[in-house]
């Protein structure tokens, strides 16, 4: 079956070929227009429509290199549907490196936006408007803020069958059960009836292979499942699923010593890691409470009180 007209940016996008648009929502003080590139490939037959997202976050730079590297393999490239890619959303913060956007505000907590509101709500604005409506299953590429570094991860809603059987199919070596936080825009995708998948890998400003490797392979096998590019679903784990967690914190300030690599199972009462003094008279355990997954662990060298240390599955009976 031929595809239907398509019709994104206000550019008809033809059956059989592939385009470069540019999403414009504002301008630097300079009066240089900002453009977001949008990267669409549209086979001949009809299919889904797939949104590969990157960059809500300018400093995850992660997610960015996932979707090069699936546009550079030209899995992008579909026999059935189309592929849209995003590789930097936030192209504020990608540009200078921070998480925010020019007005401090975080972008992944304005959703849907307005056409008034700051210069983040306008830009979520213009998404859900020119774009979200148009798609029917995205993959939203982050990674951990800051020094925390993540397992790769699919974070999904457990009681959604469909979004659940996708996160396995994707092969992820934790999926995580994770109830939506008001204004992001995984939520208000999932009240437009969008199918959302939220990766998580590594940490910001860091290229890690292994986590970019997990990314596309991972896209790769929804985009098979779905019928948009042909192969064979490739499964390398066994996902763990984890469905309660709580963040360990620092008990005292000082320098983090880790004992722990991240993915591991560890047990009740375990040494995670050890904060120390610069002077060597101080010297204190963090011990785990529980058995579980550590899934994320900061990997900062000096810590302050209360700071997250550890994100951990809490697989005993003991409340979180």
């Amino acid at each position: 079956m031929l595809s239907k007209p398509f019709v994104l940016l206000g550019k008809e996008i033809p059956a059989g070929s592939s385009v470069l648009l540019d999403l414009e929502v504002a301008k630097l003080h300079t009066r240089t227009t900002v453009k977001v590139p949008v990267i669409v490939n549209r086979a001949k037959k009809a299919g889904p429509v797939v949104l590969l997202l990157a960059g809500l976050h300018g400093d995850e730079v992660n997610g960015v290199a996932i979707i090069r590297e699936i546009i550079a393999q030209k899995i992008n490239k579909p026999t059935k549907g189309t592929i849209i890619c995003i590789p930097v959303f936030n192209i504020f913060g990608y540009l200078i490196q921070t998480r925010e956007f020019p007005d401090g505000r975080d972008l992944n907590r304005v959703f849907p936006g307005s056409p008034n509101g700051s210069l983040a709500s306008q830009f979520a604005f213009q998404f859900i408007e020119n774009i979200a409506p148009f798609v029917d299953y995205i993959i939203d590429f982050h990674t951990g803020g800051g020094d925390k570094d993540n397992m790769p991860q699919i974070r999904c809603h457990e009681d959604e069958a469909e979004t659940m059987k996708l996160a396995e199919i994707f092969n992820p070596p934790f999926i995580i059960h994770s109830n939506y936080i008001p204004k992001s825009l995984r939520e208000t995708l999932r009240k437009m009836n969008k199918t959302v998948l939220l990766f998580e890998g590594g940490k910001s400003k860091n290229l890690a292979p292994k986590v970019i490797a997990h990314g596309v392979r991972g896209a790769k096998n929804i985009l098979i499942h779905l019928g948009l590019i042909e192969g064979i679903i490739e499964e390398t784990v066994t996902p763990i699923h984890i469905k309660k967690t709580k963040w360990l914190r620092a008990p005292f300030s000082g320098m983090l010593k880790l004992n722990v690599k991240n993915g591991t199972y560890v047990k009740k009462k375990e040494v995670l890691g050890v904060i120390l003094d610069p002077f060597g008279d101080f010297k204190k355990k963090v011990y785990a409470p529980f058995d579980g997954h550590i899934f994320c662990i900061n990997k900062t060298p000096i810590v302050n009180k209360g700071d997250a240390l550890f994100h951990i599955s809490n697989e005993s009976e003991e409340e979180v």
